[in-house]
């Protein structure tokens, strides 16, 4: 979001530093380091290419020579700010860098970054908005595909298929997180993926899924089920539909998040349902593991007000004993409402 950084590296400890005047400075694996200058605004000499030496060796961390070059530049004190609950920052790296920065204060920075990504440019917008085509035919594709006896692995192989073809023009990205697509007792709970059982006759799955363009994400849930559903099921489909639609005419910029996800709760209360978990978060650029900008979040206590841009995946995914259905939409915060990136029809799909 930086710099413009784009390369599978982020397994191995990398670090941007950001100084209070002066370009950034890039710390990355050797291996990687060319990388930097075809994907950035960084320059040659302004990129730190630690040693393989110090790549996975238990008796030595790359943070150490990272700080060594850190107090060679003059950037190695002072108070520094660091992303703390970040998903490829180890305990153990953090450690190295306290104890090799000694005239530094250390302090998180509280997601800093993220906060400032939480209201997109209209460039991001744009990227996003291809994602949400893209999106919407790889759903169209895996809801066509979904039947009585085909592998749920070959679905999830044409799911991946189209969302990387993506548009004319445009080719798509890998997703921030799989497809998921729990079927039968699966949809009970969230976040499963596939195996190489078919699909059965009076079961539903829960697709849940996404598109991706230059690392920007729009994921999207819908539920199809293979014949009859129950009277319960079909309900219960029913009652979120209406919620959705009620979370969404709230959706405005002024408003907060909590606010939101008042009015889905009081359609679902007043049909006697309940759900305890959030119903959305913010949502752009990343990588896996996952898509969500880990700020915000549509729920009770979260006060955040909500600004034009800001782009929101609300998930409602009712999760019972045996049973599931979700449905979901991203949507880009405007001053007179929500504007939905993605074009499926939403309600229970059923294929008889």
């Amino acid at each position: 979001y930086l710099v413009g950084w784009n390369c599978w590296s982020f397994y191995t400890p990398q670090i941007l530093v950001v100084p209070v005047s002066g370009a950034p400075v890039f710390y990355t694996r050797y291996v990687d380091a060319p990388g930097v200058t075809l994907t950035t605004n960084v320059t040659a000499e302004r990129v730190g290419a630690y040693p393989e030496t110090y790549v996975q060796q238990p008796d030595r961390h790359p943070f150490d020579w990272v700080t060594a070059d850190m107090r060679a530049r003059g950037i190695g004190s002072g108070t520094i700010a660091v992303e703390m609950d970040a998903n490829f920052y180890p305990v153990r790296g953090h450690l190295a860098l306290v104890a090799g920065l000694p005239d530094a204060t250390i302090v998180d920075a509280q997601d800093m970054v993220n906060w400032v990504r939480a209201v997109k440019s209209d460039a991001e917008v744009a990227y996003m908005r291809v994602a949400g085509q893209i999106v919407t035919r790889v759903m169209e594709t895996a809801i066509e595909m979904v039947a009585p006896g085909v592998r749920q692995c070959d679905v999830a192989a044409e799911i991946h298929r189209t969302g990387i073809r993506g548009l004319e023009g445009a080719g798509g990205d890998y997703t921030s997180m799989p497809p998921m697509l729990p079927t039968g007792r699966g949809t009970s709970v969230p976040h499963l993926t596939w195996s190489d059982e078919r699909f059965v006759e009076g079961e539903a799955t829960v697709l849940e899924l996404a598109g991706c363009y230059r690392r920007y994400n729009v994921p999207l849930a819908r539920t199809v089920f293979l014949g009859t559903p129950s009277t319960l099921l079909a309900s219960t489909a029913e009652i979120v539909g209406e919620g959705m639609e009620a979370a969404l005419a709230t959706v405005r910029a002024g408003v907060t998040a909590e606010q939101v996800e008042a009015a889905w709760r009081e359609v679902i209360t007043r049909h006697g349902l309940s759900k305890a978990g959030r119903i959305g978060y913010s949502v752009g650029v990343n990588y896996p593991p996952d898509w969500g900008e880990r700020t915000m979040s549509l729920r009770p206590g979260d006060t955040t007000v909500l600004q034009p841009n800001m782009i929101f995946h609300m998930i409602l995914g009712m999760w019972m004993d045996g049973w599931g259905y979700e449905l979901s939409e991203t949507f880009v915060v405007t001053a007179d409402g929500p504007d939905c990136l993605a074009s499926v029809p939403r309600g229970l799909t059923v294929k008889r």
